[in-house]
C-alpha cells in the first residue's frame, strides 16, 4: 500500500532548527508535488510549503526565509527544514504528495513544539 512516512519533528526552544522527512513507500515522489501543512489546536489546517516535480517551491508568508523545503529523488524522500522556529510554529506537521490537482497521500503527522 502506497504511504507517507514522516519523520523529525520534536521539542524545540524559540530560535533553534529541525528537520522533518516525508519518504514514499510503494510509489515514487519523483513526479509528485509535495505539500507541507500544519494544523494547531483549535485553528484550520494551513499551507506551509511545497515543491513540485520541476523542484518549483512556494512557501506561505509565516515561514518564507527560515523554512527551506527539497526533494531527494534518488531517497524517495522530501525534507523541511525549520530555523529561527517561533512558539506560533508549534503544530502538528504533515506532508502530502499530490500526482496532478488533489493531495492523495497523506504522512502521519508529526508534533513539532516550540517552547522554553
Amino acid at each position: 500500500q502506497a504511504q507517507l512516512v514522516q519523520s523529525g519533528g520534536g521539542l524545540v526552544q524559540p530560535g533553534g532548527s529541525l528537520r522533518l522527512s516525508c519518504a514514499a513507500s510503494r510509489f515514487t515522489l519523483e513526479d509528485h508535488t509535495i505539500g507541507w501543512f500544519r494544523q494547531a489546536p483549535g485553528k484550520e489546517r494551513e499551507a506551509v510549503s511545497c515543491i513540485s516535480s520541476d523542484r518549483t517551491t512556494y512557501y506561505a508568508g509565516s515561514v518564507k526565509g527560515r523554512f527551506t523545503i527539497s526533494r531527494d529523488n534518488a531517497k524517495n524522500t522530501v525534507y523541511l527544514q525549520m530555523n529561527s522556529l517561533k512558539p506560533e510554529d508549534t503544530a502538528v506537521y504533515y506532508c502530502a504528495a499530490s500526482p496532478r490537482n488533489s493531495y492523495d497521500y497523506w504522512g502521519q503527522g508529526t508534533q513539532v513544539t516550540v517552547s522554553s
